[in-house]
């Protein structure tokens, strides 16, 4: 176990470092620059001598091969510099806004996975009764349902049911608060893009756990287990769900890597300012430094979630053993 991890963790390198190399250049052959979207004015005037400034400023006339170095200079050291647009240092304009992604990936995922697994193995168990139909219904449901349209519909739902009640609208809080600082301002403001985004997902997952399980359940040591006289409970507990659980792991990570930088529209439904929404602003900056900085963090956060999924599959089945 110790030499696949540490292999693992030497094949993420390259990886890692692949991704940024491709996105470096990527950006470099793309048309425009930040100091084009700084100085030019609409589009039609252009201070030539302010944007050779601004390059200069910026080393973006410095030799091709001198930027890249100064790009691998940055990913060894985990400094990305400033950005190219604002001038604050990387790491600051980073720090809050991977808090609040963070958060709201941890509660999308809780939502995924509390509403998803009990359903998908409900629905397999129950196959083909009432209880399938209505689990399958919701989870087609939530599959086709776009998550920012859902979250519109959320907050007009508040809008109404408070307006009714209390007889004045309310709605979450617009300035983002760190959960230490005050919880409950918090909850109440990320409680709802959690469950719009969550909701959509659980969908996913729940279709996986009914697949997942019929497919296990129909399999020789679960009919064994259960002409031994075990309990229901104990056969899908003990001998189902752990090997069921396998493909469905994979997908709650994949959405986990996802939830950090891509949701972008649902951040702009419920104005939060993660990360998905700063990468958008720094590719319309084309703030090169910005975007680097983003496109490492994302590959790191996937290598890593893949990482940790490789590693749970052993834990689940104690048929699989890496050497």
């Amino acid at each position: 176990m110790k030499k696949f991890i540490f292999t693992r963790i030497l094949l993420m390198i390259p990886t890692v470092l692949g991704a940024g190399i491709l996105v470096f250049f990527l950006m470099r052959v793309i048309p425009g620059d930040v100091c084009l979207h700084k100085w030019v004015d609409f589009g039609t005037h252009k201070d030539l001598i302010l944007l050779d400034l601004c390059r200069d400023e910026l080393g973006l006339n410095a030799p091709l091969y001198v930027q890249f170095f100064e790009f691998l200079k940055g990913v060894f050291t985990l400094d990305f510099g400033v950005s190219m647009w604002t001038g604050r240092p990387i790491i600051d304009e980073l720090k809050l806004r991977f808090e609040l992604s963070l958060q709201i990936t941890i509660m999308a995922t809780f939502v995924t996975i509390f509403v998803g697994i009990p359903l998908g193995i409900i629905s397999a168990i129950r196959q083909n009764t009432w209880v399938d139909y209505v689990v399958r219904a919701f989870s087609i449901a939530g599959i086709a349902v776009p998550s920012f349209w859902l979250g519109i519909l959320i907050i007009l739902g508040l809008l109404m049911v408070t307006q009714h009640v209390f007889g004045e609208p309310w709605m979450p809080p617009i300035r983002y608060i760190p959960i230490w600082e005050d919880p409950i301002t918090n909850l109440s403001q990320l409680v709802c893009p959690a469950v719009a985004t969550g909701y959509r997902f659980s969908a996913v997952v729940t279709r996986m756990t009914r697949s997942a399980m019929l497919e296990v359940l129909r399999e020789d040591y679960v009919r064994t287990a259960r002409s031994k006289g075990l309990k229901e409970t104990v056969v899908i507990n003990r001998h189902a769900l752990r090997n069921a659980f396998l493909p469905v792991i994979t997908v709650i990570g994949m959405e986990f890597a996802f939830f950090m930088g891509g949701l972008v529209v649902t951040e702009q439904v419920f104005n939060l300012n993660g990360l998905g929404s700063l990468l958008v602003e720094a590719v319309l900056q084309a703030d090169y430094n910005m975007i680097q900085a983003l496109a490492m963090l994302a590959v790191a956060v996937f290598v890593l979630v893949n990482l940790v999924i490789d590693l749970s599959y052993a834990w689940l089945d104690p048929r699989i053993r890496y050497r």
